[in-house]
Parts: structure tokens; C-alpha cells; sequence
């Protein structure tokens, strides 16, 4: 059985070159695959995470080199969350203003240490520090000293008209329990160590978001294996009469999607095979990697992707 928690989040963002900068770099995560986009070959799918690409460790991106600016709204994902230990947000303050990236001065939230930040497409990120951060593994490949690197996700923040339909989805059919409520917020906890959290924020009739470099395209929530996920698929569609897409291979997992009662996609995708089926841990990221459909077509694609370095 799997853990219960989220498997991924994807979104939008501008130039890949300096994508890949902001995350690898300054946020410390490892590039685990670099693929494209397999609905539209002409675009990188970018996935960072830790050492080994584990599910609750993984935000991948769409990179659009003129893509307009999105706008977080009801609807949408208002907060990607990573965790880090607790003593590590001073630290991070520190590195934050060094690299000149636009931040707040830290608060309290759910009992939890919460530094928020944006990226360069302006995503709305935030470091939460908790005690039992510090047992994770992380990524060891950068220049952040062991002891404040992320060590995957929280979880994330979404915003909506209203939170009962989307809170049954998740305690119903994904097994989250209601782990708090601060005045708007209502925090649900799943079972896993990263990507454990999802945080329901009620903002009534408010304006709808728009997609754009910034924005959240999807959040991925897990399944073990296909039985686990057809058992999800069932009850979504069986006692929540949602429509649910076929499944679908994205080679490193297998998915189906949906689009939740409060309008954010949502994504089931299984823990298996994982990033090392057509690399080797140690070179994760190194080379651009295709599903075998498209690679009669790799000199083509590769010819059109912007350059990384």
C-alpha cells in the first residue's frame, strides 16, 4: 500500500535555462529527468526532486520561454509548500537574500515555521520547518549544507469557493483525516513523510485564476500500483460521479486525471516504475530521455529545445 500523500506537482514557468538555475541551484533540488512534454514534443518536461526522484519529492515544469504571466484564483493551487528542518529557516533567510529572491519575513501556521517566497515566474512557494524534517534523506549534490536541504514537500495550499466537495475527494477516495483548522485554512494529513499535507483555503466568490508561467498546472496525488489506482478510479466515479480520464503512460508512472468539484486537476499517478527504468540513479537528468514513440523523431525535437546550460 501506498503512502497517502501527493506524488508530484507540475506547472508552468518561463525560460528553461533559467528554470533549471532557480531550482538546481538556489533551491538546492536535483534535475532527475529531462524529458518533454509528451502531448507536445516541442516542450521540455523538467523534474527536480531529491536524489532519487521519490514520490512527495517531485515538482516538474513546462517551460515556455514567452509565456505570459498566470494568476493564482479560486480554482487553483495557491501554495507549493517544500519541508526543511526547523532550525534550517534562518539559514535559508540568509541564502534567499543573498540570491536576491523575493520573500517574507517568516510566520506561524498549524504549530509550523513557514518562510514564503516566489520564484523568478513569480510561483508561490513557501520552506516549512518542522522537527521531523531532519530524518528524511535529500539530495546531497548541491552546496547547501546537508542540514538545511529541502527534503521534498510539505504539500500544497489550493483555493477555493468552497472546501466540502474537494475535502470529501481527499478523505474519501485519497484516505486523508482533517489535521487542523486556522481561520479560512483547513489542513488535511495523509500518511506520507513528504508531501503529506493539503492545505484548503475557502475564499468564496473570488476571482478565477489564469494559467500562465507561475502557475500550478496539476497536483498528483499517489497510488502504489494500478489496483490501487483503479480502486481510486472506481470510487470517484462510482460515489462522486466524477469523469475520470483512461490511464495514461508517462513512462516513469502511470496516470489518470480529473478535475476536482472546486476546478483544480488532480492526477493519480503510481509510484511505479520510477525514474531509474531508463537511466541509472547515479546519471539521473544528465541526458534528454523520450518514450519510445517519439525517439525515430530525436533529432527533430532535440533541434528545437532551448539550450539548458
Amino acid at each position: 500500500m501506498s503512502d497517502i500523500g501527493l506524488h508530484h506537482v507540475t506547472a508552468f514557468s518561463g525560460p528553461a535555462a533559467r528554470n533549471r538555475d532557480f531550482y538546481t541551484r538556489i533551491l538546492g533540488l536535483r534535475l532527475v529527468k529531462k524529458t518533454v512534454n509528451f502531448d507536445d514534443p516541442g516542450t521540455y518536461h523538467l523534474y527536480y526532486g531529491d536524489e532519487t526522484g521519490r514520490p512527495g519529492t517531485i515538482l516538474t515544469f513546462f517551460p515556455i520561454a514567452q509565456a505570459a504571466p498566470g494568476r493564482v484564483g479560486v480554482g487553483e493551487t495557491q501554495e507549493t509548500a517544500f519541508v526543511v528542518p526547523r532550525t534550517a529557516i534562518a539559514a535559508w533567510l540568509d541564502r534567499l537574500a543573498a540570491h536576491g529572491v523575493p520573500h517574507d519575513v517568516p510566520v506561524r501556521a498549524f504549530g509550523d515555521t513557514i518562510l514564503r517566497f516566489t520564484d523568478p515566474d513569480g510561483m508561490a512557494l513557501a520552506l516549512v520547518g518542522t522537527d521531523a524534517a531532519g530524518t528524511a534523506p535529500t539530495w546531497t549534490g548541491s552546496d547547501l549544507a546537508p542540514e538545511h536541504a529541502i527534503r521534498g514537500f510539505h504539500g500544497v495550499t489550493l483555493r477555493l469557493a468552497e472546501t466540502a466537495p474537494t475535502a470529501a475527494i481527499l478523505t474519501e477516495v485519497f484516505g486523508f483525516t482533517e489535521a487542523g483548522r486556522e481561520g479560512a485554512a483547513i489542513r488535511y494529513a495523509g500518511t506520507a513523510g513528504q508531501g503529506g499535507f493539503v492545505t484548503l483555503h475557502a475564499a468564496g466568490e473570488a476571482p478565477r485564476g489564469r494559467q500562465g508561467a507561475g502557475s500550478v498546472h496539476h497536483i498528483a496525488f499517489r497510488a502504489a500500483d494500478d489496483a490501487a489506482q483503479a480502486a481510486m478510479v472506481a470510487a470517484l466515479t462510482g460515489k462522486h460521479g466524477l469523469a475520470v480520464t483512461e490511464q495514461r503512460d508517462r513512462q516513469y508512472f502511470r496516470s489518470v486525471y480529473f478535475r476536482e468539484p472546486g476546478g483544480v486537476l488532480f492526477e493519480i499517478a503510481t509510484d511505479i516504475p520510477g525514474f531509474s527504468v531508463d537511466e541509472p540513479v547515479e546519471s539521473l537528468g544528465t541526458e534528454l530521455k523520450l518514450p519510445a514513440n517519439l525517439e525515430p523523431h530525436r533529432d527533430r525535437i532535440a533541434a528545437v529545445l532551448p539550450a539548458l546550460a
